[in-house]
């Protein structure tokens, strides 16, 4: 299983470069439960706090895919250094606003700034697919470890950012991101030497790559999936603190993240053949079903043996999460023009964060009206949307597929210099 991580990190730069899009991608994970966890301390309504974390993806998902344009179009280094500062900028205005008790306008203002944070994810993965475009599977080994790298941070993030919150000062967690990014930024940028070429084709393509009709189906999926994440998020916290154990709440949604993590690495090491439209719509299936459980042991237990039963449902639900996501960039690459890689990863990125606004916001919403325990119907409800939107555009998919390679070809992903998008 560990050669096939290996064999990938054996060209020059490539543990650099993953590494430093590791650190940079951290607050990804540690701001909008950082946001939930500092504004429900500070102004005692998980309402608030949805709805400024909301405006966080909202304006990552409107302003997201405008950045990555621009990378796709000057380069990365040229690119995300600005993104980065006006995105501590408003990381600074947004805490200090907290801590002096502003007007609510304020905090969504400087939400709404931090929008500009670059997405490594995609230009991390847009450095793979450059390397290795001609060499199947390597790049789906590739994509998979970045996918456990996702995970990894999705287990870290929230521990460091709910953990410093509630233990050390409430702005805390959303500080450490602003840190992670602003380092990792810099030292990702400085890895010259693996930075993709800007494609001629770049400077000179009229339209957004949102036009594909494959690539929107993904978006629609990841709207439903992106809900899942943010409500389960919220509710999660909102369930912990009814128990009596807020900051367990970070635990418990490492777990889900563990479980996403482990069949990642088992996933980067399958060879893996057939159609990659039907195993993207098993995937968001199992997903939606893997809700159940958890909204049933969150209504039948209470205190500590609520959260672990919680916990154990989550760890089992995150199976389906890391396949799901590998499969997605896999078809993404096969999908989109080579000249719209990162652009085409950001937009997949972007339906996650308009979910997770959606989610958040609801799952906050719902916590308020009716408590935690029925807030875990939000994500019930937004994987039954994602099944609906992936089984009705499983003939765009192969549609899209076949137009790329002629049959649906059983290789993942393909060797073509195409975009991958996140």
């Amino acid at each position: 299983m560990l050669s096939s991580y290996r064999r990938i990190f054996a060209s020059p730069g490539t543990l650099a470069f993953s590494t430093t899009g590791l650190v940079s991608r951290l607050p990804i994970s540690m701001t909008g439960i950082g946001i939930v966890t500092m504004l429900s301390q500070l102004r005692g309504s998980y309402g608030v706090a949805g709805l400024v974390s909301a405006t966080l993806a909202v304006s990552a998902a409107v302003l997201g895919p405008q950045v990555s344009r621009l990378v796709d179009r000057h380069g990365q280094r040229r690119i995300i250094v600005p993104a980065m500062a006006l995105t501590i900028v408003a990381v600074v205005g947004l805490l200090l606003c907290a801590r002096l008790k502003a007007p609510d306008w304020t905090l969504f203002l400087f939400a709404a700034g931090m929008g500009v944070m670059p997405s490594t994810g995609a230009m991390v993965r847009a450095r793979w697919a450059h390397l290795y475009r001609d060499d199947a599977p390597k790049l789906h080994t590739a994509y998979s470890f970045e996918a456990v790298v996702d995970e990894v941070c999705f287990i870290v993030g929230p521990i460091l950012s709910i953990g410093l919150a509630t233990s050390v000062f409430p702005e805390a967690g959303v500080l450490l991101a602003g840190i992670f990014l602003a380092v990792g930024v810099l030292l990702f940028a400085g890895q010259r030497s693996t930075e993709p070429p800007v494609h001629p084709a770049a400077r000179h393509e009229g339209h957004s790559v949102i036009r594909n009709r494959g690539l929107q189906v993904l978006i629609l999926t990841f709207v439903a999936t992106g809900a899942i994440f943010g409500s389960v998020e919220v509710v999660t916290v909102a369930f912990a603190e009814d128990q009596g154990h807020k900051s367990v709440s970070s635990v418990i949604l490492a777990l889900w993240a563990l479980g996403s993590c482990l069949a990642g690495v088992v996933y980067g090491t399958l060879k893996l053949s057939g159609s990659m439209a039907p195993r993207f719509f098993f995937g968001v299936l199992f997903m939606a079903v893997s809700m159940v459980p958890l909204l049933l042991v969150a209504h039948a237990v209470h205190g500590i043996g609520g959260l672990a039963a919680v916990g154990g449902a989550l760890l089992v639900a995150g199976i389906a999460i890391s396949p799901t996501l590998i499969t997605a960039m896999a078809l993404v690459e096969r999908l989109v023009p080579a000249a719209q890689l990162t652009e085409g990863m950001t937009w997949t990125t972007t339906g996650l964060a308009l979910g997770v606004a959606a989610g958040s916001s609801a799952g906050g919403w719902v916590v308020d009206a009716s408590g935690a325990a029925a807030g875990y119907w939000v994500p019930l409800a937004a994987g039954a949307l994602g099944v609906v939107a992936a089984l009705a555009g499983l003939g765009r998919l192969r549609a899209g597929l076949a137009t790329d390679q002629g049959p649906d070809a059983p290789v993942e992903p393909a060797g073509r210099p195409v975009d991958a998008d996140r």
